[in-house]
């Protein structure tokens, strides 16, 4: 069964991908100087044989004018001729009848060609011909002389200087392309030593998991950049596992207070239930009262969970973005708020304002916000919220009437389980506006804390607005809808 032709030409492909950059800058440094060796001994040979022709045409051409000078003076019949010294140049006369005279002892000419006899006979001036017709080739040059023509002829140039030549610049040319090989590892070494030494700085600390000892900044260029977003993603990394390990110190804390709590209840009801005297050690009222306290632990740590959950995951980009207005949003934390506290009053002055936002993200945190607010809110007075745009962004505030935040709080208000000491009483686990500010920025926005003028809380979100798909009907003041 024969082989896809495509697998064959994917060989050398996946080859080359497989060797180290090192060999690749080798290889390629190689093979440059061996196509530029080649092409530098083409052209040479080429320049050398053309000069080595153009010098024996000239010399063909004057040998020819001083016989033909001479031939004239003389008379092509009287000439001087001569006798061949055994080597150098072959000249012939040639006569008006066609006949030739050659020196004595001269090697045989090849036999006069036609564009030759022509010359003879005046059609033309001169002729430069070369005569490949036996291996011992010849280059004659034929002049016009008086009434005939004079021939002075020589052996083809002889290729063995030539050759000899591209011999020795092949030669020459292996020695480059090896020194070149030489050369390119060096250099790929030298310029690929910054990225062993980040390689190995990146190994250790895949094996050590020490992420506080940065990779210097050495090189320069694209190497420099490197290390640089290197050792940004090393610092990213070490704040992420500060914040984890932040984060489970601070759930661990906050776990531990309801869970010694429930522990202690829990313990004390087997013990009586074990000695049989639960009945009279707990009356009816006191029973009902522990049990009471043991659901309201167990509510804390789930919330506590969830929200622990919430932001662990820390997965509000992993949400679709989509465009929404922001008041459905607050409509329906609301509506969740008055399902989870019944006793909660809120009041709604709300504009339709358009968003790009995560709906679910958006809502837990609204919902969080009018959450807290609630829990300062006295029981005859509202929570309110309201909903504007101004400018290009979408406004939001949540007041209450509580007893507002002290300044000395304001700087940690939003941290992650923090609770002001007034605050330690009441219910929850101080990540509610943790989660809220998570958002907000992850929207693009910002929330800040303020003094209502109710005497309260005022918080503030700010959210880029966006241009809404029709127009919006606004609700006023004497249109706020209340949830109870």
């Amino acid at each position: 069964m024969s082989r896809p032709a495509g697998r064959g030409s994917r060989r050398p492909t996946r080859w080359w991908r497989r060797r180290s950059l090192r060999t690749r800058l080798t290889v390629i440094a190689a093979t440059a100087i061996a196509v530029s060796v080649f092409l530098a001994l083409q052209v040479a040979i080429e320049l050398l044989d053309s000069e080595l022709q153009d010098t024996a045409e000239d010399q063909l051409r004057a040998d020819s004018r001083v016989l033909a000078t001479n031939a004239e003076r003389a008379g092509l019949a009287q000439v001087q001729l001569p006798p061949y010294p055994g080597s150098g140049r072959l000249v012939r006369v040639i006569l008006p009848d066609g006949s030739t005279r050659t020196p004595a002892g001269q090697p045989a000419l090849p036999p006069v060609s036609e564009h030759a006899g022509r010359v003879a006979q005046g059609a033309s001036a001169d002729l430069m011909e070369p005569n490949d017709s036996d291996e011992d080739g010849y280059l004659i040059y034929t002049l016009r002389a008086g009434d005939g023509a004079v021939q002075v002829g020589a052996r083809a140039a002889d290729d063995s200087p030539i050759d000899r030549f591209g011999f020795g610049m092949l030669l020459i040319g292996l020695l480059c392309v090896v020194g070149g090989a030489l050369v390119g590892r060096t250099v790929a070494r030298t310029g690929l030593a910054p990225i062993d030494r980040l390689t190995a700085a990146a190994v250790r600390v895949a094996h050590t998991r020490d992420l506080d000892a940065d990779i210097p900044d050495e090189g320069g260029g694209e190497i420099r950049r490197l290390i640089r977003s290197i050792n940004d993603m090393l610092a990213a990394l070490r704040d992420s596992r500060r914040a984890q390990r932040l984060l489970a110190e601070d759930a661990a804390h906050e776990l531990k207070t309801p869970l010694t709590s429930l522990r202690l209840n829990v313990e004390l009801l087997i013990r009586l239930d074990r000695r049989g005297t639960l009945d009279s050690a707990l009356p009816a009222e006191s029973r009902t009262r522990l049990l009471n306290d043991l659901g309201v632990q167990v509510a804390e740590l789930s919330a506590l969970a969830a929200e622990l959950t919430d932001l662990a995951r820390g997965d509000v980009n992993d949400e679709s973005t989509e465009l929404l207005d922001l008041a459905d949003v607050v409509v329906a934390a609301a509506t969740r708020a008055r399902s989870r506290v019944p006793d909660i009053e809120i009041a709604l002055d709300l504009t339709s304002v358009w968003v790009s936002g995560r709906p679910a993200a958006l809502q837990r945190a609204m919902l969080n916000l009018i959450d807290n607010a609630g829990k300062w809110s006295p029981a005859d007075r509202s929570v309110q919220v309201r909903l504007r745009a101004e400018g290009s962004s979408a406004l939001l505030e949540v007041d209450d009437a509580g007893p507002g935040i002290d300044a000395a709080d304001v700087p940690r208000v939003f941290d992650r389980f923090y609770r002001a000491d007034s605050a330690r009483a009441l219910p929850g686990s101080g990540l509610g506006l943790s989660i809220v500010q998570r958002v907000v920025d992850a929207h693009g926005g910002r929330v800040t804390v303020a003094r209502s003028a109710r005497g309260g809380a005022l918080l503030v979100v700010d959210l880029p607005a966006a241009a809404p798909p029709a127009p919006i009907a606004r609700l006023t003041a004497g249109e706020d809808t209340a949830a109870r």
